[in-house]
């Protein structure tokens, strides 16, 4: 058994409660008393639970106690090796990886940790681990994730033109209204319900792959919703078709929610039953039409995500019934939460002066 080890005597076990009570660092405050209790006489055993720790851990401490005094008992975690990568060669590769892969170049049509090692390699000249990539992505502001579907034809000058014009859009299409007249935002969208569900990520165990039911069958249901992001509200109708019929009667549906007083600007994408002139728009609505191809600017699409998400994925419909009732639960427990309508629905360039 190894000898007791000497502490310095410059400091008293006063003076170390003192400096304890001054510390800001917990652990160096406990360290602190611990080794005031053996100035005291305390067994070095019974100093140690008073800081929590058994008395090698103490033995420990003392020595850097020693050797550094009450600056010896704060942790000094270490940073790691330093990145062989420069900060030019990482700004490179982080250029790469959100450029994407080129499948005619690089052989594959997204990058893989294994092929951003082999590109380092090549690039650099270091040869990295295949995890330790994951890691230096992860460093660099990378996460890995699911990419949102986007249209091979769409221009994102037309979205983006759409976005800057949008308060001289709508002074336009409501030049006729009274002065003052409140006008609401709205968003109108369709998702399609049914058997052939979807399935959502979840928690599992690392090295499992959990299993959730997945039917095979075909029956479905259109539910067609509407959200004001302004005021936290919605209108919607679960219906059995798409088309001219049920689009009139989701927009009165939405006339009926339209606070009395105010009107509504329909914002909606340029679906046949959405254009058509048979449609009869109430008085109190006037459509607005988003370009083409450019569902990321209608927050409805969002609401369905988040709705699929928490309420209707994982799950299997027996019949059609179950399918509009499990569409209109989850439409009503979505109004039960007005600030997550308007959290998900609010656009910074849609929602700037919504009166006349």
């Amino acid at each position: 058994m190894g000898s007791a080890v000497r502490l310095r005597t410059d400091y008293s076990a006063t003076e170390l409660r003192r400096l304890a009570r001054g510390s800001k660092d917990v652990r160096q405050s406990s360290r602190l008393l611990s080794i005031a209790a053996v100035l005291d006489g305390m067994s070095r055993a019974d100093a140690g639970r008073i800081g929590g720790m058994d008395r090698q851990t103490l033995r420990d401490w003392v020595h850097r106690f020693n050797a550094a005094g009450p600056d010896g008992l704060v942790d000094h975690w270490s940073s790691g090796p330093p990145c062989r990568l420069s900060p030019e060669q990482n700004a490179e590769l982080a250029a790469i990886v959100e450029r994407g892969s080129d499948r005619a170049v690089d052989g594959v049509v997204r990058w893989r940790r294994i092929d951003l090692k082999r590109v380092i390699k090549e690039r650099f000249g270091i040869d990295y681990d295949t995890r330790y990539v994951g890691k230096l992505l992860h460093k660099l502001g990378f996460s890995h994730m699911s990419a949102r579907p986007h249209h091979p034809a769409q221009d994102a000058h037309i979205i983006e033109a759409f976005k800057k014009n949008w308060q001289r859009t709508l002074k336009a299409h409501l030049c006729d209204l009274p002065p003052r007249t409140k006008v609401e935002l709205w968003f109108q969208d369709e998702a399609r319900i049914g058997q052939k569900n979807g399935i959502t990520r979840q928690w599992a165990r690392r090295g499992t792959r959990p299993r959730q039911p997945a039917d095979q069958r075909y029956k479905s249901a259109y539910l067609f919703g509407a959200i004001c992001p302004a005021r936290g509200t919605g209108a919607a109708l679960a219906l059995p078709f798409a088309d001219t019929e049920a689009m009139q009667l989701h927009i009165d549906e939405i006339s009926r929610h339209v606070e009395k007083g105010a009107h509504a600007v329909l914002i909606m994408d340029r679906a046949g039953w959405h254009t058509t002139a048979n449609l009869n728009m109430p008085r109190n609505i006037t459509p607005i039409f988003l370009p083409p191809r450019a569902p990321e600017l209608n927050p409805v699409e969002n609401v369905w995500q988040y709705m699929r998400q928490n309420w209707l994925s994982n799950r299997v419909f027996d019949s059609y019934e179950a399918i509009i009732d499990a569409a209109c639960d989850a439409w009503h427990k979505l109004l039960a939460a007005p600030e997550t309508i308007t959290s998900i629905g609010m656009r910074e360039w849609a929602h700037v002066g919504q009166t006349q």
